[in-house]
């Protein structure tokens, strides 16, 4: 049985997972006041809509970029 499937399903799973974990918190920081606002030359990215499609194009770059800005 071939089971050469389980990685590349287990990866699109997480990433998929933490793109709605960056997505619900940054929705609770922003409704707490605290919204987590990080800048790649003119890219912008301050609105939990905005870190959900970033991480979700380009997951390798910005769920990084993520976790370093929403630090206090």
């Amino acid at each position: 049985m071939d089971h050469g499937w389980i990685a590349p399903v287990t990866l699109v799973i997480i990433v998929l997972a933490t793109d709605v974990w960056v997505y619900l918190d940054a929705q609770a920081r922003r409704t707490a006041g605290r919204s987590v606002n990080a800048s790649v030359g003119p890219v912008t990215f301050s609105t939990p809509e905005q870190w959900f499609w970033g991480c979700l194009l380009l997951w390798i770059f910005i769920f990084p970029l993520y976790v370093v800005a929403r630090r206090p």
